[in-house]
């Protein structure tokens, strides 16, 4: 089966879930929405669930609208710090947060421009840490209702961070599972960071009931 999904800022779980079992292609061509996982993930601090917000350049008057893989992001304000010691905090006491750092830190030290291109950097990190081939294959127009081609299944629903996805989830140990319980779909760095070698291997187990928008 092939998936056709959004690519994001540091995937949740569930989208890392139907990645390592299924090929992907990458929407690429689509307008950029506000209020989605494109620009944000979702992490666990010491204050509970935390969002990591990509700051990007709104494009106003009657431009409004704008293609996803033309975004710019606002380097005038210092996200890429930010974002940095707030995973260090958040997880520097985790089992695998060491083992993982060098990998991810430089994301955080180079200048990017692009928000799609940045996202792909992301995921591909993301991929390498698990040891698996990262997806290259991208739309090359956009299709609001794509029409089946053979076993090609539209998830980009995926991308709304407003709709909860409700499906079973087995709890792993999280840094602050003994103050906030078991936070469920948090980005995939949560699972990398506090399971490491084990993240591949349920992902694989994650049950997978969100097919339909």
């Amino acid at each position: 089966m092939t998936l056709l999904l959004h690519p994001t800022y540091f995937p949740n779980i569930a989208t890392m879930a139907a990645l390592v079992r299924y090929k992907v292609i990458w929407e690429t061509c689509d307008n950029y929405q506000k209020q989605t996982y494109r620009n944000r993930c979702y992490i666990c601090t010491d204050q509970g669930k935390h969002m990591l917000n990509l700051p990007i350049k709104h494009v106003g008057g009657e431009q409004g609208r704008q293609k996803y893989r033309d975004v710019l992001l606002d380097n005038s304000y210092a996200w890429q710090r930010q974002h940095w010691r707030t995973l260090q905090t958040a997880y520097r006491t985790s089992p695998f947060f060491e083992f993982y750092e060098d990998d991810f830190a430089p994301l955080f030290s180079r200048p990017h421009t692009h928000l799609l291109d940045f996202n792909l950097q992301t995921i591909e990190i993301m991929c390498n840490g698990l040891q698996i081939t990262v997806p290259e294959q991208r739309t090359t127009t956009f299709s609001k209702n794509p029409p089946s081609q053979g076993s090609t299944k539209d998830l980009r629903h995926l991308v709304n961070a407003k709709a909860q996805l409700q499906f079973p989830m087995e709890a792993y140990t999280q840094v602050f599972g003994d103050r906030h319980g078991f936070l469920s779909n948090l980005s995939c760095l949560d699972l990398l960071f506090n399971e490491g070698p084990n993240t591949l291997g349920y992902l694989k187990s994650v049950n997978l009931p969100f097919w339909d928008a």
